[in-house]
């Protein structure tokens, strides 16, 4: 498989709304109660240009994930990238429902843990699942993370603060 990603882009905001819209009760399970706008392509673009805006000032790598057929399966980003002795970052992403169970999530994954070490210089990339979410584990395991440690209530999910599951993966050549 290719690299199953590239920098996100504002003319991504139709093809992210309409993901959005067919795998809104797919997802919601797992994201943050969101408003109506945020499935529309302009609720999308601000999101867009608001991710991009954070990625020139080094804070975050937005991608899209891309299927096998080269279109827009889903997204995965590298947020809150700190510098200094830290390097660490923490990943984030999610897949159309028809795209799961290919391998495309643990392919992205592993790509930007590459990116990560050899292009950003990060010590250390974090993810973190509800405690419940067993697939995304599976990717995270078969990519090397390892799990640390619980974070009691720790983000606001389906409309109430949840449990999540801390993993880590620790990068080879960061400086």
């Amino acid at each position: 498989m290719t690299f199953p990603l590239r920098l996100i882009a504002p003319s991504d905001d139709e093809a992210l709304a309409k993901l959005q819209i067919q795998n809104r009760a797919f997802l919601a399970p797992w994201d943050p109660v969101r408003p109506d706008t945020y499935f529309t392509p302009s609720g999308q673009r601000a999101d867009i240009e608001a991710s991009l805006i954070r990625h020139e000032r080094g804070e975050t790598v937005p991608w899209v994930v891309l299927g096998d057929d080269g279109g827009v399966a889903g997204r995965l980003t590298l947020n809150g990238i700190v510098r200094g002795p830290f390097l660490s970052c923490s990943m984030g992403y999610w897949l159309a429902e028809s795209e799961t169970g290919k391998g495309l999530a643990t392919a992205a994954v592993q790509s930007a843990l590459a990116f990560a070490d050899s292009q950003l210089g990060l010590h250390r990339v974090q993810a973190e699942t509800l405690k419940n979410n067993v697939a995304s584990q599976r990717v995270l395991a078969k990519v090397g993370f390892k799990e640390y440690g619980l974070a009691p209530r720790y983000l606001k999910i389906a409309g109430e603060w949840q449990d999540h599951l801390m993993f880590q993966h620790l990068n080879g050549s960061a400086r």
